[in-house]
């Protein structure tokens, strides 16, 4: 029968420890916490301070792919008196594949919104070329397909590219 006691004993002692663990888990478990806090704070400065260049460089890229697509500044570029309307089309549909592609990493770097902004300026500015040749003669010059375009510019009520630009500058201001 010395065994209950010794079982007893066992029991108040391990009952008596939980106590203490249980105790002692709670008292330290704000500072734990807070310096679990800390921590993440720290790491998601460090890791601010490592994407806040990349995410402000691809911004700039993202702009730029809209400057570069707007047909005004487009059209400027691509200018030669010597091309008809079907190869001046062909030279901006390509031209906007390639500046799309080229900056198609950005879309890591940017918010969806921003980057959804870029996919819209690209079919746009693919869409207002393609209504602009069907609506020309076979036989129409680059001229005539630069005029078409430039006019349906300017009859649309916003410029896309405008509120693209300014939307863009709007998430950029957010990130700050």
């Amino acid at each position: 029968m010395a065994v209950y006691p010794l079982l007893l004993d066992i029991l108040k002692y391990t009952l008596s420890g939980l106590g203490v663990v249980y105790a002692a888990f709670y008292l330290a478990k704000p500072y734990l916490d807070r310096a679990e806090k800390t921590q993440l704070l720290d790491y998601k400065k460090s890791l601010n301070a490592q994407t806040l260049p990349l995410k402000l460089q691809a911004y700039e890229r993202v702009v730029l792919f809209v400057e570069r697509v707007n047909p005004a500044n487009m059209l400027v570029r691509l200018n030669n008196p010597a091309y008809s309307a079907a190869e001046l089309h062909g030279l901006i549909v390509t031209e906007l594949r390639n500046e799309f592609q080229h900056n198609i990493t950005q879309q890591i770097y940017v918010s969806s919104r921003a980057w959804g902004l870029v996919k819209r300026v690209k079919d746009d500015t693919l869409s207002i070329a393609n209504n602009a040749i069907k609506a020309l003669p076979e036989n129409a010059t680059g001229l005539d397909l630069a005029k078409t375009i430039l006019g349906q510019l300017s009859r649309l009520e916003d410029n896309p590219y405008d509120i693209a630009l300014s939307l863009i500058r709007k998430d950029l201001e957010d990130l700050f």
